[in-house]
């Protein structure tokens, strides 16, 4: 693909040479010639205030093709020092255009739809055309999978699970029955969709289980990175809504209902019940406590540890343990700083 090409299909404006091929996509200090690269906020941040900065950058940078912001500064010097420009696409944001662009420039190559020999298809199990089963994965009973969707080598799918379309089913990932998975969704190898959750009852004097008879629904284009887990509800639903992205290790507890277009980072983990509302953002190693609420476009800073039935209110943004606002937060930090001085001193 060339630059023209690249652009037309942006619906972005180029400026430079747009004949020039572009190879792969890399980071702009690894770039070369032939590659594609982006230019950070960061960077941009820094050229707008002083822009002789974006011409350092380019100059450093051998890159065949940079995306670039629309308000990025103007008349780049080649990299040679020729009269040709250097070579650009003006974008809105680069980061989500570079996203799109690695689709076209490294297309992914998905297997031949197909059955593998050695895959177990339970009875009455439904595998819409177009759709790719591999090697060792077992299906259940009543299964049902959508157009085009793929199950990798060795996972396994419970009875009466249902599987939208245009789905990835990454290698050795389990789901347990009764599971409803939308479209495009992303399962990464090791996940495990539907366990039990943490039930228990203790009577006279040891726990005993509460049987978890509840199911799980996943809303459409969802990802779930690896080893992550989402439990059954104990009774009724446990809900991740449409766009909402998991990092690897998050553990969802059961009866959760996390909202559209949340953001959870790894090591993360959800008690039951808890609420995010759409939009979320949950750094990673955050441990949220049961029937806690999380409003919408609020932000839990990493490392925090949200307290039991505790209510973060819509855009807030809390960190620490127990979590609080976040000038509060550094607030504190800074007198447990004068006062660690202060010691210091008086020793």
């Amino acid at each position: 693909m060339n630059v023209k090409e690249l652009a037309a299909w942006l619906d972005a404006p180029w400026e430079g040479d747009g004949s020039r091929e572009l190879r792969k996509v890399a980071a702009i200090e690894d770039a070369g010639p032939d590659d594609l690269s982006f230019v950070t906020k960061a960077v941009v941040a820094r050229a707008l205030k002083n822009p002789e900065d974006a011409v350092k950058l380019l100059n450093a940078s051998p890159a065949g093709c940079l995306l670039v912001p629309d308000n990025f500064p103007d008349n780049f010097p080649a990299v040679d020092s020729a009269s040709t420009p250097r070579t650009v696409i003006r974008v809105k944001d680069p980061r989500a255009a570079v996203a799109r662009a690695i689709t076209q420039i490294h297309p992914r190559k998905d297997p031949q739809p197909g059955i593998h020999p050695t895959a177990v298809i339970g009875s009455g199990a439904k595998i819409a055309p177009g759709c790719f089963v591999g090697p060792h994965a077992v299906l259940g009973e009543a299964v049902s999978i959508g157009e085009g969707s793929m199950v990798d080598a060795g996972s396994v799918i419970g009875d009466r699970v249902n599987i939208g379309e245009h789905c990835r089913i990454h290698a050795n990932v389990t789901i347990y029955a009764d599971v409803t998975i939308g479209s495009g969704v992303v399962l990464h190898s090791g996940c495990v969709i539907g366990a039990d959750g943490f039930g228990f009852v203790f009577s006279n004097g040891r726990y005993e289980n509460f049987p978890q008879i509840g199911r799980v629904e996943l809303g459409d284009r969802v990802e779930i990175g690896a080893n992550s887990c989402v439990d059954r509800a104990a009774l009724g639903v446990t809900v991740i809504g449409e766009g909402t992205k998991l990092d690897n290790m998050v553990h969802i507890g059961h009866n959760c209902r996390i909202g559209k277009h949340v953001v959870i980072a790894a090591q993360t983990g959800l008690s039951g019940g808890v609420v995010v509302e759409d939009y979320a953002v949950i750094g990673g190693q955050v441990g949220i406590g049961d029937k806690a609420r999380i409003e919408t476009r609020a932000v839990l800073g990493s490392g925090s540890g949200i307290l039991t039935s505790k209510i973060v209110r819509s855009g807030q943004v809390v960190w620490g343990t127990p979590a609080r606002p976040l000038k509060e937060h550094l607030a504190s930090l800074a007198v447990l700083s004068r006062m660690t001085k202060k010691r210091k001193t008086a020793d």
